[in-house]
């Protein structure tokens, strides 16, 4: 099954480095496959790499376009979105 949605990233600082490996970190508690774009941009990177998610450049108001395919698809789009839309909060 495959997934896809747009998250816009709410953090004052957009998804820097601390952020972003929270984000892979996150992504690898799922067995899908995790991708991950700018909205205006076609170029997919893994959402397993820090260095591809930074590469992104994603400030504060960036929409993210992300995609997951395998059998837990849609919990990971919706618990990395919901992490994109609350960068700015502590971690638990």
């Amino acid at each position: 099954m495959e997934v896809e949605a747009k998250f816009t990233v709410q953090g004052e600082l957009g998804l820097h480095a601390r952020p972003a490996g929270r984000f892979v970190t996150l992504a690898g508690r799922f067995e899908c496959e995790i991708s991950v774009a700018r909205e205006d941009d076609e170029e997919w990177v893994s959402g397993r790499s820090v260095l591809s998610i930074l590469s992104l450049a994603a400030a504060r108001g960036t929409t993210l376009r992300l995609r997951a395919d395998g059998t837990d698809a849609e919990e990971a789009v919706a618990a990395l979105g919901a992490l994109i839309g609350a960068l700015d909060e502590p971690t638990p």
